[in-house]
């Protein structure tokens, strides 16, 4: 794990690989202005670092790598940014630079601000910036082992609780990047019921399991149908977090598609390459619990993932089938490949015998989602709008993107069936809201409720950007840890 630390040593006696200073170009880039106070950095420093990156940067305003005669750093990193007070400018900014660092064990770096929000930035675009999923690579990979963010006497304390609470927060990112990016034969449900009671061995959270056979003897029918044509059975988890001074219950239902084939319904070859991310909710409920628990944040949350792997064979369920969901209410299942809903049926059926204050979902449940908002956005439904803009309002603040969509009354008459309560897909125009539609129909109404979708957020099939990898991003737990830190005031 790589070391995270505030120091207030000066830019110019700290030892490391690299040393990323940003500048800041007002106008253009031939007036570059470095962002530093001046405990950290000091005016020749900053003449030199500025003669230099003027001489190689050629009026570009890329980050690039400069010697500098003043510091003991190895190297330094000059990071143009057009705004140094906008969070997700500077965390994608330190981020870049980090992940585009190769071979080095430490870097240092200085911030250009030493406000708080702009600590938390810094030490969380690092921690982004560092992560390699290296586990089934040959050969040797050197992790960078130290991250050390220079601070002023006066800000030391602040930015001692900036890196306490990235740590936890960016670890619980890279807990649900690893989940995704882990290949199917290795992450079965049962393999994510025992990360999860790994994770929570030491913590004060309580985990309880139902079997797949548990699950056919209490009426989950959902998840019974979509995992019985796999040899990995399906699994309900649920993660209980109690805080004595708690005035507010949440529930998290994540959806848990260990691998999607399609079923019957089968997939295109390509477009099952990359269905290992279909459990990126579970994940992320999974790594938000642990947030919550670290942070130590006053508030109840219940975390549920919706375990199951959809494949094709003789036992799997069929277009056609009715299966009955945990509450009573039947479905006509005309796709198998519309799988995720079931199993989220299930669980928010059984989130709402708590009587939680609000219920939020989260899931990679269409690729409508990608036709209407693209890889980067993830969409935002449900009962109430109030609910819903402020996980908008608290995904901006976290610097991931979701977008206000409706549910529009009149796409719910395309999910009748003449033989069951409903079938499981509806009008293909607007997939996304009849998906959301379908979850609708199991949540109470006096509920506050609210589904996202990240089907394209969740894995990056383009290459890195920013702090952004390749393959799982991690998309949902900075949202919802800072949704629940709101709420939990």
């Amino acid at each position: 794990m790589t070391q995270l630390r505030a120091t207030t040593d000066n830019a110019a006696d700290v030892v490391s690989d690299a040393l990323i200073v940003m500048i800041h170009t007002p106008d253009n880039a031939k007036s570059p202005k470095v962002l530093a106070a001046k405990e950290t950095m000091s005016g020749p420093i900053v003449a030199e670092i500025l003669a230099s990156f003027a001489a190689v940067a050629n009026g570009d305003t890329k980050s690039v790598r400069i010697t500098c005669q003043s510091v003991a750093a190895k190297s330094v990193v000059v990071c143009p940014v057009t705004d140094p007070t906008d969070t997700e400018k500077v965390r994608r900014t330190i981020g870049a630079a980090v992940r585009g660092l190769n071979e080095v064990a430490s870097v240092s770096v200085v911030p250009p601000s030493q406000a708080p929000p702009i600590l938390r930035a810094i030490c969380e675009g690092a921690l982004l910036g560092v992560y390699r999923f290296t586990n089934y690579k040959s050969g040797k990979h050197t992790p960078i082992a130290k991250v050390s963010v220079l601070v002023t006497a006066a800000a030391a304390k602040t930015a001692r609780v900036a890196v306490k609470e990235a740590r936890a927060l960016i670890d619980g990112v890279n807990l649900t990047r690893d989940l995704v990016n882990t290949p199917p034969n290795d992450l079965s449900p049962q393999a994510l019921v025992e990360v999860a009671q790994a994770v929570f061995d030491d913590r004060k959270v309580g985990v309880k399991v139902w079997s797949d056979r548990t699950l056919r003897r209490d009426g989950f029918g959902g998840l019974t149908a979509v995992g019985q044509g796999s040899v990995n059975g399906p699994r309900l988890v649920r993660l209980r977090y109690r805080h004595p001074k708690a005035k507010v219950h949440i529930a998290l239902v994540g959806k848990g598609i260990t691998f999607d084939s399609g079923g019957l319904s089968l997939k295109p070859p390509k477009s099952m390459e990359w269905m290992k991310s279909d459990m990126a909710g579970s994940a992320a409920v999974l790594a938000t619990l642990r947030v919550v628990h670290d942070w130590g944040l006053p508030i109840n949350v219940t975390g549920w993932l919706a375990a199951a792997e959809n494949m094709p064979s003789a036992t799997a369920q069929r277009p056609g089938d009715i299966i009955t969901i945990n509450g009573g209410k039947t479905v006509e299942v005309l796709n198998t490949d519309a799988e995720g809903r079931l199993v989220l049926a299930d669980a928010l059926v059984e989130a709402a015998k708590d009587n939680p204050d609000e219920i939020i979902d989260i899931a990679t449940l269409t690729g409508a989602q990608l036709v209407a908002l693209g890889a980067l956005m993830a969409g935002a439904m449900g009962n109430n709008d109030q609910l819903r803009e402020a996980i908008v309002a608290a995904g901006t603040a976290a610097g991931e993107s979701l977008w206000p969509m409706p549910l529009p009354p009149e796409l719910r008459a395309s999910l009748d069936s003449p033989i069951a309560d409903l079938a499981n897909i509806g009008d293909r125009n607007g997939g996304m809201l009849t998906a959301a539609l379908f979850l609708n129909e199991f949540v109470p109404a006096e509920i506050p409720w609210s589904h996202l979708d990240i089907a394209g957020p969740s894995f990056n099939e383009a290459g890195a950007s920013g702090y952004i990898p390749k393959g799982g991003t991690g998309f949902g737990v900075r949202t919802l840890s800072e949704y629940l830190r709101q709420r939990s005031q």
